[in-house]
C-alpha cells in the first residue's frame, strides 16, 4: 500500500521527458515518502530539504552544493528539492540549476500546496518542468485499477463486482479516516479525531500565514470550519461574508489560498447546452472529507474526491484536457458531476446514496447531452442498467464504479 504504485508509473512516465519534475500535493499527503520511494531506484541520489536548518545553510553557502554527491556508479543522480518553495529566490534558482545541469542530473522538486503560486518577480521556470499530484488514498488506487484512459473513455458505464467486499470496507475505511496516509494507517478513530483537529490548524498558522502575510489567521480558520456544512451545494460568497461579518473580498481571497494550498478543491457550473443554467457559483469540496457530518453531502464529497484524483492525473499525463463540473438550472435541477474532456462532455454522475431509480434529473440532462451516465449509491449487492431513450444510465455503488477509474 505504502508503493503509491500509480503515482510511481506517472513520475517515470514524465521523468523520461523532462530532467527537472515537481511533485505538488497536500500536506501531509506522503510527498516526502514518495520521494524516497522513487529514490531507490537511483543508485546516486541526494535528499535536499529547505525546513532542516543544515540543508538551508549549505545552499545559501554553495548554491551548487549537489555536485558534490558521492557517486555508486555512471548513473544519472537524482537531486530532491523538498520545500524549496520556501526558499524567496527559489525560481531563480531552480531555473539556474536545470538551464546549467539538466543533462546530468535528474531533479525531483516537491512541495506542500502549488509551486506555480508563489511567484513575486524573477525568471518563469515555464517549459523546465513537468508536474504531477499526489493525493490521499483513494478507492481507485486502493483498489488497484487495470483499466487504462482508453478502455475508461470507450466506455465509461463499464463496471465489475470483483472484489466488492474489500472494496466496501475500504471504501468505510476512507470515509470515517480520511485518504491520508497517517490517519488512514493507523485504523484508529482516535488518531483520525487527533490529525484531524491539528491538520487545518497548522496549515492555516504556519504555511498559510508565513506564504502568503494574511493576518486574518482566526477568521479564515472559522471560515474552514464552515465549510463542511457547505458541501452539496453551490457556494455563496456573499452568505459566508455576511456569517463572518467580513467583506466578500477576504472571503473569496481566503478561499482562493486554501485552494491553493489544497485544503481545498472547487467546480465550476457546465453550461453548454444546458438552457438556463447557471454560470457563477461554483461547489467546494474538502479533502478531509470525514469532517463533513451529514452523510449524503459526505457521500457526495467522496465522490468529487475520486473524479477530481481521475482528471488531475489525466491532465498530468497528457492525456487530454479534463475538468469536472456539475450542472445546475434557475429551476433548481441539478447533477452532481459532469466529467468533460477539452470542452467535450464525457460522462454524467450522480452521488445518490440509497435511490435505485434513476433521477429524472439526470434522465433530462442526459437527453440534453446525449452522453454515458451514471448514478452511484453507497452500497447495493449488484448494478442495475435502465435505458433512456437511445441511451444507458448504470446506477452502482460508488466503491465499484469508481474503483475503475484509471
Amino acid at each position: 500500500m505504502e508503493t503509491r504504485d500509480p503515482y510511481l508509473k506517472i513520475w517515470q512516465e514524465l521523468a523520461r521527458e523532462k530532467a527537472m519534475v515537481f511533485l505538488v500535493g497536500p500536506r501531509q499527503v506522503g510527498k516526502t515518502t514518495l520521494t524516497q520511494i522513487i529514490s531507490r531506484s537511483f543508485p546516486n541520489n541526494l535528499y535536499f530539504n529547505w525546513d532542516i536548518p543544515q540543508h538551508k545553510t549549505r545552499l545559501m553557502e554553495n548554491p551548487t552544493f549537489f555536485q558534490e554527491i558521492k557517486r555508486r556508479d555512471p548513473s544519472t543522480p537524482l537531486i530532491i528539492f523538498d520545500e524549496i518553495h520556501k526558499y524567496k529566490d527559489w525560481k531563480n534558482y531552480l531555473k539556474g540549476a536545470y538551464d546549467q545541469f539538466h543533462d546530468g542530473y535528474q531533479f525531483l522538486v516537491s512541495g506542500s500546496g502549488r509551486l506555480d503560486i508563489y511567484q513575486k518577480g524573477g525568471d518563469s521556470l515555464a517549459g523546465r518542468y513537468f508536474l504531477f499530484h499526489l493525493w490521499p488514498f483513494t478507492i481507485a488506487e486502493l483498489g488497484e485499477s487495470n483499466l487504462t484512459i482508453e478502455n475508461f473513455l470507450e466506455n465509461p458505464v463499464q463496471i465489475s463486482m470483483e472484489r466488492s467486499e474489500m472494496l466496501k470496507e475500504e471504501w468505510s475505511r476512507l470515509s470515517t479516516l480520511s485518504g491520508f496516509p497517517e490517519p488512514y494507517l493507523a485504523n484508529r478513530m482516535a488518531t483520525y479525531r487527533r490529525w484531524s483537529s491539528s491538520y487545518s490548524a497548522q496549515l492555516i498558522r504556519e504555511d498559510i500565514r508565513d506564504l502568503t502575510g494574511i493576518k486574518s489567521v482566526a477568521d479564515m480558520e472559522t471560515l474552514y470550519l464552515l465549510l463542511p456544512s457547505k458541501v452539496g451545494s453551490p457556494l455563496s460568497i456573499p452568505s459566508l461574508a455576511t456569517d463572518l461579518k467580513v467583506s466578500y473580498n477576504s472571503v473569496r481571497g481566503w478561499l482562493s489560498v486554501f485552494e491553493r494550498f489544497l485544503l481545498i478543491f472547487s467546480i465550476a457550473p457546465w453550461t453548454e447546452r444546458i438552457a438556463r443554467s447557471i454560470q457563477k457559483e461554483r461547489k467546494v469540496y474538502l479533502w478531509d472529507a470525514p469532517r463533513i457530518e451529514e452523510p449524503a453531502a459526505r457521500f457526495e464529497n467522496m465522490v468529487a474526491m475520486e473524479l477530481w484524483r481521475a482528471v488531475t492525473n489525466w491532465n498530468d499525463l497528457g492525456y487530454g484536457q479534463f475538468s469536472l463540473h456539475f450542472i445546475k438550472n434557475k429551476e433548481q435541477q441539478e447533477v452532481d458531476f459532469l466529467i468533460a474532456n477539452g470542452r467535450k462532455p464525457i460522462v454524467l454522475i450522480e452521488a445518490k446514496t440509497s435511490e435505485i431509480q434513476p433521477s429524472s434529473t439526470l434522465r433530462k440532462f442526459q437527453n440534453a447531452l446525449s452522453i454515458p451516465a451514471v448514478q452511484l449509491i453507497a452500497e447495493d449487492e449488484g448494478y442495475q442498467i435502465f435505458s433512456n431513450k437511445d441511451q444507458s444510465i448504470l446506477v452502482a455503488p460508488a466503491y465499484a464504479w469508481l474503483s475503475q477509474l484509471p
